[in-house]
């Protein structure tokens, strides 16, 4: 199985007094809520893809934070991963680090970045039933404004008539996913769980 995750933030304390607002009392309670409600899910040889913004420790809190999360991981940089660029960082952990990446999940390509990608790559594609056969994954932005501002986008788009090359109207399919850790509260989820969360979301606002 692989999950998906962003913005963590381990050893942050700024995330629970200031940007987001967690609640914890402190980091390390925190920290130890989130290594529980991962590895409460995770199994040894399932996968993770973590969109960003993992740790905000040294690299040697971060080291040792590593050997505690089950699975295999998979590394998308963000913006606040400093302890990667330490010459002790282990990233030995970590199947690849990238920036960027696309991969197969059942069929369906996702498309990785610690960024929201407002047209990304295969966003066009869908099946004979009109079903999405690209995901745009990301983080970076929490719950945010510019949450707010990425889903009024989305909406805009979806709403959007264009006439195709066999020249059959549809509506522009847009389907972008913010991983953020607070959504699943802290567990990393499949991508099927991601898409049911956000159809859940959209159905309660309408």
């Amino acid at each position: 199985m692989r999950y998906y995750i962003a913005d963590l933030h381990f050893f942050h304390q700024a995330m629970n007094t200031h940007m987001d607002k967690r609640g914890f009392e402190d980091t390390q309670q925190m920290n130890t809520y989130m290594i529980e409600k991962w590895n409460q899910k995770v199994r040894k040889k399932d996968e993770v893809v973590i969109l960003g913004d993992l740790s905000w420790g040294n690299v040697q809190d971060t080291n040792t934070l590593l050997q505690q999360l089950h699975g295999k991981l998979y590394m998308i940089q963000g913006n606040h991963d400093r302890f990667l660029n330490h010459r002790e960082a282990n990233t030995s952990r970590f199947v690849w680090i990238k920036p960027y990446a696309e991969m197969s999940d059942n069929n369906r390509k996702v498309v990785l970045c610690h960024y929201p990608i407002l047209c990304y790559n295969g966003q066009y594609h869908l099946t004979a039933k009109g079903i999405p056969k690209t995901y745009m994954l990301y983080g970076h932005v929490h719950d945010t404004k510019d949450q707010r501002l990425v889903e009024q986008f989305q909406q805009i788009t979806r709403q959007t008539v264009i006439t195709d090359v066999q020249g059959n109207k549809r509506h522009i399919p847009c389907n972008m996913i913010n991983c953020f850790c607070m959504y699943s509260d802290y567990e990393p989820w499949s991508l099927d769980e991601w898409i049911q969360y956000y159809e859940n979301r959209r159905g309660a606002r309408s």
